[in-house]
């Protein structure tokens, strides 16, 4: 029997693996896909404190490697349920796989909701990107797309604006939806530009690399020329089979706050799946810090 079983191997699980295992406990953490998350999607890494720059997949490799030499002990499967069972937890994947533990770490992140176009997985991280605090300085003086007309999209692009030539805004309604102080601020810009009930068709490429999208605007296909486009139509949280464990918010995030508790005794959350206002590399691993602390403390009261 572990000490915890970390489900998630992002940043904020693998981080919470470590400080179980620096405190003396035994950890298995059981990743669905592969270790790293959402950040191995960033090709350079320059905001984490200590590291002048480095890749997402470096961060991933390194944190992974610094784990497995405390001792931790990993399976690539999906869980599919955690249940209480005399006093400690059960966990099943579906490839049939079954571990206890005297407590879980729930860090099961979210995935990018995608445009579901042709082409598009393969150039996240190479023209596609998510985020502007991580990749907005590799447009700097170029011309993005920004996906989107919520709040985050907004967001991003005011970020955006600062650095680029150009901010094309493409939102698929016929307005955006995002509040109206941000609305002000951001089209107050002379370099941003937007176009309402877009439909996407396609990505433009040129030798693998993004060169413009292909959309359906008044009822024409036209091409929109851009060095990037950054996707803000939402988050995706994966929550569903540990509701009753863990509440939901009315979004699909655990709701919980920094202490990272959940209503069941002996289970915490960790990153990006939980309800938060800032979703960054440095407060995933928080997160993994606080829940597996909070597991320790747990399990030196058994």
């Amino acid at each position: 029997m572990y000490d915890i079983i970390v489900v998630g191997g992002g940043p904020a699980g693998m981080t919470a693996a470590l400080y179980g295992l620096r405190n003396g406990k035994t950890a298995l953490v059981i990743e669905k896909a592969g270790f790293g998350g959402q950040i191995t999607h960033s090709p350079k890494v320059e905001n984490y404190p200590g590291t002048l720059s480095m890749s997402g997949n470096e961060f991933a490799e390194q944190t992974l490697n610094q784990i497995l030499a405390q001792g931790a002990d990993i399976e690539i499967e999906t869980v599919v349920s955690v249940r209480d069972q005399d006093g400690h937890k059960v966990v099943t994947t579906e490839e049939g796989g079954s571990y206890e533990g005297r407590t879980v770490v729930l860090a099961t992140g979210v995935k990018h909701r995608m445009l579901g176009l042709e082409g598009e997985d393969e150039l996240v991280g190479e023209g596609i990107s998510f985020c502007a605090v991580c990749d907005g300085d590799f447009y700097a003086g170029k011309t993005v797309c920004v996906a989107g007309g919520g709040n985050s999209a907004l967001q991003e692009a005011i970020l955006l604006a600062e650095k680029c030539k150009e901010v094309i805004m493409l939102q698929d309604l016929p307005y955006f939806t995002g509040e109206a102080r941000l609305q002000e601020v951001l089209f107050a810009r002379p370099n941003v530009r937007s176009l309402t009930e877009v439909k996407f068709s396609g990505l433009v490429t040129e030798g693998g690399e993004l060169r413009g999208v292909e959309i359906v605007h008044d009822g024409q296909t036209r091409e929109i020329a851009c060095d990037g486009l950054f996707v803000a139509i939402g988050l995706i949280p994966e929550n569903e089979p540990f509701a009753d464990l863990a509440d939901l918010n009315k979004f699909g995030y655990f709701d919980t706050d920094e202490q990272c508790l959940t209503k069941t005794p002996g289970v915490f959350v960790a990153g990006d799946c939980r309800s938060k206002y800032v979703r960054q590399l440095t407060t995933a691993v928080a997160d993994g810090a606080t829940a597996a602390l909070a597991a320790c403390r747990y399990i030196n009261q058994l």
